[in-house]
């Protein structure tokens, strides 16, 4: 800007959620301007009202009272103060500033040799592990020839939320991305200040209005893993038992597993596309996080 003015209020997050909330009139919130007001914009009782969240609690924000904003408050926020990507972004940053992220350094997941070697042992099934944020930690190989079609094999959320290729390989997506938001939920319940987790939000949030709309609901409880029907570009519909297993000596840490019916054409399906497609896959993978 030629004035030198910052494109941000430099008072933190109090001072920026003040400048969104003045900018915003009643009309545009869908509110109903009724009689003389004192503020330009909308009141901090509006605000709060159409995000869900007290008027205590959302003035503390302002007044810089308040230090830790869940990502699901500041998803509410977004959306009751109709933020815009950037903006959207930088409600995030300012909610979670370098001083207190440097309190709960990222912490280093591994997977052990022995849980690595067993999966890669398992030629016919389908197997991988994930972290607390669902990042894939170690895959097997026919888990890598089953999500060949995914541009990276990086983090569950990632694929089903920004990865075109989910909409086809899945054929109840939306059941997928309702289990996966369930399960980070509460995972940021339990380290609300865990920055992978809060890293992992933030990004999804800006980039993904489905995230958006899902994060912001209340699951009461992960729905449960069942049979996951798929569709693979090689070798067709695929239908798959779904087991997800604590890892015991990890906390945090799930083993994945995907299982066909013995003799069914799914498994012949596993089956042909461990012949046709491992080898390739194989040499592509990335090296998992922390190798």
């Amino acid at each position: 800007m030629d004035n030198g003015m910052h494109p941000y209020p430099v008072g933190g997050l109090g001072q920026f959620l003040r400048s969104r909330r003045e900018r915003l009139s009643p009309a545009a919130a869908g509110l109903s301007p009724a009689g003389r007001r004192k503020v330009t914009g909308l009141r901090r009782d509006e605000v709060a009202t159409l995000s869900g969240v007290s008027l205590s609690y959302y003035s503390r924000l302002e007044q810089g009272r308040e230090l830790n904003p869940s990502p699901r408050v500041l998803e509410a926020l977004a959306r009751a103060l109709q933020l815009g990507d950037k903006d959207k972004g930088e409600l995030f940053r300012l909610a979670r500033p370098a001083a207190r992220r440097t309190k709960s350094p990222s912490r280093v997941e591994r997977v052990r040799p022995h849980l690595r070697q067993l999966i890669e042992s398992w030629a016919m099934t389908p197997a991988f592990v994930i972290g607390h944020a669902q990042d894939l930690l170690a895959t097997n190989a026919l888990a890598d020839a089953l999500y060949r079609d995914f541009a990276q094999h990086d983090n569950v959320l990632r694929m089903l939320f920004l990865d075109p290729a989910a909409k086809l390989f899945y054929r109840n997506p939306e059941r997928a991305r309702h289990r996966a938001v369930a399960d980070l939920q509460q995972t940021a319940a339990s380290t609300p200040e865990d920055p992978r987790v809060v890293e992992l939000v933030g990004e999804l949030s800006v980039r993904s209005g489905e995230f958006r709309f899902l994060w912001a609901r209340q699951y009461t409880r992960v729905p449960p893993y069942d049979v996951k029907q798929v569709y693979h570009s090689v070798v067709g519909d695929l239908k798959l038992r779904h087991e997800a297993l604590s890892v015991r000596s990890v906390p945090g840490q799930q083993l994945i597993i995907l299982q066909a019916e013995p003799g069914s054409p799914s498994a012949t399906g596993l089956a042909l596309l461990g012949s046709l497609s491992t080898p390739e896959v194989r040499h592509q993978q990335n090296p998992a996080p922390g190798d």
